[in-house]
């Protein structure tokens, strides 16, 4: 078996397929993580992706694309993976999000490639969407030995490979309330971590159950924004998210508030990334993190 090695090439255009969203590529996606406690979670996010299931005699299109022009196009049968996706977000200084990196990987193949295209196409294409879905660091290490790339790189290593990352608008906080922190806290910050389209039921009877969320709302209403409302101290910094619709759930978000005790920031980006986590699982793509106030 080869070890893969750094190959840092475009990533390729954007796919598309007709499977119904939230179905799944080997097996299940792994639990999300326990959030009754502050936990580490990996930085980067990984997806399997199916290959696409059509029968009108077009080529499947391509996860990475080499620089010569000719396309990868996956040699899996239907019930395996067409590929590996790996991706993460850079945090800025204030932790919303600056920058989207992805690489991505095709069974036989010794090299990963960047995914750029690819990740951005995925949340723009709800076709390509489906097809799509978020698992943990433990199964993409079993599906990539059993195809046959041996053991899977460490986050390091993978990260060494981005080199063809989107950058996101990094634009100053959209000032939406006073600005004033919450009585007794000496600052207030409010986060939207906004999602694709393509939350299942069981998904979202996962994250309401995971998150033991306050629901007050008929969720099968479809006027319902706000499906549930949580709450969480980490130390002496309280966070409270709310899930919530997007228009008759076109997207997604959380909209997290997060009360600091003292000029300290550190419990943010390992909230904001452990919830952005358990969303992922429960099978949301995320698009970005802004910060609000």
């Amino acid at each position: 078996m080869s070890t893969p090695s750094a190959d840092r090439r475009p990533g390729s255009g954007p796919l598309s397929r007709s499977e119904p969203a939230g179905s799944l590529l080997a097996t299940g996606p792994a639990p999300a993580p326990p959030t009754g406690h502050r936990i580490a979670v990996p930085v980067l996010d990984y997806y399997l992706i199916r290959p696409p299931d059509r029968d009108d005699g077009n080529p499947p299109p391509a996860l990475v694309t080499h620089p010569d022009g000719i396309s990868d196009e996956a040699t899996t049968d239907r019930t395996s993976p067409a590929g590996i996706l790996v991706e993460e977000f850079e945090l800025g200084a204030d932790c919303s999000a600056v920058r989207l990196d992805s690489i991505g990987w095709l069974p036989g193949d010794s090299h990963w490639h960047g995914a750029a295209a690819f990740s951005r196409a995925m949340r723009t294409d709800a076709d390509l969407g489906g097809r799509v879905c978020g698992v943990s660091r433990q199964e993409v290490e079993a599906v990539y030995r059993r195809l046959g790339g041996g053991e899977l790189p460490d986050e390091e290593t993978l990260r060494g490979y981005f080199d063809d990352g989107t950058p996101l608008p990094n634009s100053a906080p959209l000032w939406l309330g006073t600005g004033q922190p919450t009585a007794g806290f000496h600052q207030t910050r409010v986060y939207r971590i906004l999602f694709t389209a393509g939350l299942a039921p069981d998904g979202l009877a996962k994250l309401l159950a995971t998150w033991e969320m306050t629901v007050d709302h008929d969720l099968a209403d479809p006027r319902t924004r706000v499906v549930g409302t949580a709450r969480r101290r980490v130390g002496d910094d309280a966070f409270g998210w709310d899930l919530r619709r997007i228009g008759a759930g076109a997207a997604w978000c959380l909209d997290v508030t997060a009360d600091l005790a003292s000029p300290r920031d550190d419990t943010i980006e390992p909230m904001l990334r452990e919830l952005t986590t358990a969303a992922r699982l429960a099978g949301l793509i995320p698009v970005t993190i802004e910060r609000f106030s």
